[in-house]
């Protein structure tokens, strides 16, 4: 049995017919970027999140950006998020000429420790990047209360979330602005690159527009320096058919997430938490591996092994960003987040994606429980 990562044949032979003919229409019209597609999923976009606006960009790491920027973020600004992202989370800042401040993360969840933002707060700090990582929620109550208690802006990464929800209300409607991104790994997804960025505000929207196209008020004239980070037609057309189950797919992979936590319970693994107020949507399925007495990398072993059974998995992400060169210039060293440090060393994804089969998700489950059994004899060997 060959089990891929991620199976994006059969999701678009799902619905090939379908995204075919939509970008057929979108050809036969010409009107490649801001157009009726655009406007449309922008509209149903922002009445999924339940926000005022919604406005499409080229990318989740466009979408960053800008919202950054219309936040009001620049140079020797301190933003605080947490280390264990993907670095476009970070990325931007760096452009912007502010700096990151990493902290920590909770040990059971992977979020941003509230804590740690309380204690990472200086009279430079700007805003907070909470991360909402692997398609869990991060503890937005608490990301709230201390932003309103330091007059601190909100940007919500949110590009490994849509749908996820805390205390049923969606991420991307919390702070001043949300970043999301559909590219075509992500749960609701285009077949290249894409983006949004989600906010209440009404002179937020307005900025984001104006800096995601050059600046311009009309064709001619632009009211401030901007960029060029459209979300194109044909990406917004396929965006929208998707959309259409994005809730029937988001179900199959939490029934499949509840499979995986239920057969492994006992396997030795460390299996995800979803918090009492989440709506977890399983971009990724995170086990942890630990490391034992005598058995050096089990994770790393762990993988090769499930390739060798046809299974393919992945590490999200094995070197946090603090830790990453390009992160070098804050001064940041090995030591400095232990949870964080602790966790990456660990991680494991396994497949999650709706069109895994039923036989796939039980072999998946069985060759897990059966190399997790073998290393805990093996280590027990050693130690004895």
């Amino acid at each position: 049995m060959n089990i891929p990562f991620l199976d994006l044949k059969a999701e678009y032979h799902e619905q090939k017919e379908e995204i075919l003919a939509a970008i057929e229409q979108v050809l036969e019209g010409m009107q490649l970027h801001n157009g009726p597609q655009v406007q449309a999923l922008e509209e149903e976009f922002a009445d999924y999140c339940g926000t005022r606006h919604a406005i499409g960009v080229g990318s989740g790491t466009e979408a960053l950006l800008l919202a950054y920027i219309a936040a009001g973020i620049g140079a020797g600004d301190e933003v605080i998020l947490p280390s264990h992202t993907f670095i476009a989370t970070a990325a931007p800042l760096g452009f912007l000429g502010a700096r990151p401040v990493f902290v920590d993360i909770d040990p059971e969840t992977y979020e941003i420790d509230p804590a740690q933002v309380w204690k990472a707060i200086t009279p430079r700090t700007k805003a907070i990047a909470p991360v909402h990582i692997y398609g869990h929620p991060a503890d937005m109550t608490a990301m709230m209360e201390i932003a309103q208690r330091h007059d601190l802006r909100v940007v919500e990464d949110a590009c490994q979330a849509v749908g996820a929800k805390w205390h049923e209300r969606s991420v991307g409607s919390f702070g001043d602005l949300g970043c999301f991104s559909f590219v075509f790994t992500k749960n609701l997804k285009g077949y290249g690159d894409a983006g949004m960025v989600t906010t209440n505000d009404d002179r937020l929207a307005e900025q984001v527009r104006l800096l995601r196209d050059h600046g311009r008020t009309s064709k001619y004239v632009h009211s401030l320096f901007g960029l060029n980070c459209r979300l194109d037609e044909m990406q917004a057309a396929i965006i929208r058919i998707q959309m259409r189950l994005h809730e029937q797919r988001t179900e199959r992979r939490r029934a499949i997430a509840r499979r995986y936590t239920e057969q492994l319970a006992d396997s030795g693994l460390t299996t995800p938490v979803e918090a009492n107020a989440a709506r977890h949507v399983y971009h990724l399925y995170v086990v942890r591996v630990p490391e034992r007495e005598g058995v050096s990398c089990a994770r790393d072993s762990m993988i090769e092994e499930l390739a060798g059974r046809g299974i393919s998995a992945g590490i999200h992400y094995p070197i946090p960003c603090h830790l990453q060169e390009a992160c070098a210039p804050y001064g940041c060293r090995a030591g400095d987040l232990p949870v964080t440090e602790r966790v990456v060393s660990e991680i494991l994804s396994l497949p999650v994606y709706p069109e895994l089969s039923d036989s796939q998700v039980d072999w998946i489950i069985a060759s897990v429980r059966e190399l997790s059994a073998g290393k805990r004899e093996l280590s027990m060997r050693k130690a004895g």
